[in-house]
């Protein structure tokens, strides 16, 4: 991945997955390309459902795999970033995170394979989402709060984040210069959209996607999913022409 020149960080459902002609499309101009693209999914998935999703779709196989919100990172091998795994145990604590979220019963617990984040599904009770941040943030528990597509509730290590994920994954294994794109469709993926990289926003974006506030390099597609990223790839490397540089 440090010999690439260019890189695509992108969140899978909705994104990079949901429209399978623009994908094949997508995949063919980067395979006629003079550079080959690294290619990082970063996911609220967690790795096996992650892993399902690419064998179900045949999906390229990605040089690094962000799963659970950027709470996990992995090497196409399936080998875990430890010092990230480590970095994310820091004041981490699920217990007392689920303790208080059973004092709200609309929301619903999502079975996951670990503790890595908590997390629920809400309906129709946006009311109970603000007293649970609150009551969080009444017990002073570390912690990053995600409300994303007006239904899900990620609870994640105060550290954790596909943005502060992306910019470790990029400090380490990228190089100094990559030429990078990042895209996303939904809530929690506004944090490394926001980073100041070339970024992109697919036109079938979630309403708390489309409501940002403009920000450098922050491209808003027409097209949808696959479509919106190629759309915001040669809009930044090439405008129709083979990349640059």
């Amino acid at each position: 991945m440090k010999n690439k020149k260019y890189l695509l960080a992108t969140d899978l459902d909705g994104t990079f997955v949901g429209d399978e002609e623009a994908l094949g499309r997508l995949l063919e101009y980067f395979n006629s390309a003079p550079h080959e693209v690294a290619l990082v999914y970063v996911t609220g998935r967690h790795f096996s459902s992650a892993q399902s999703l690419i064998a179900e779709e045949g999906l390229p196989i990605p040089n690094l795999l962000i799963t659970d919100v950027g709470t996990s990172i992995y090497h196409a091998d399936g080998l875990e970033d430890i010092n990230w795994k480590r970095h994310m145990q820091e004041d981490w604590q699920p217990e007392l995170i689920a303790e208080i979220a059973v004092t709200f019963p609309s929301l619903k617990r999502q079975e996951l394979p670990d503790d890595r984040r908590v997390s629920f599904t809400v309906s129709d009770d946006v009311g109970a989402v603000d007293e649970f941040r609150k009551a969080l943030d009444a017990q002073a528990i570390p912690h990053t709060f995600i409300f994303s597509s007006n239904r899900d509730i990620d609870v994640l290590p105060s550290r954790a984040g596909k943005g502060n994920a992306l910019e470790y994954v990029l400090g380490k294994y990228a190089r100094d210069d990559v030429k990078l794109l990042i895209a996303g469709d939904s809530g929690n993926d506004r944090d490394m959209l926001s980073l100041g990289h070339p970024s992109v926003i697919v036109g079938n974006a979630q309403p708390e996607l489309l409501e940002m506030e403009p920000c450098e390099n922050l491209f808003r597609a027409n097209e949808n999913c696959a479509g919106g990223i190629h759309e915001a790839w040669l809009h930044f490397y090439g405008e129709g022409r083979e990349f640059v540089g």
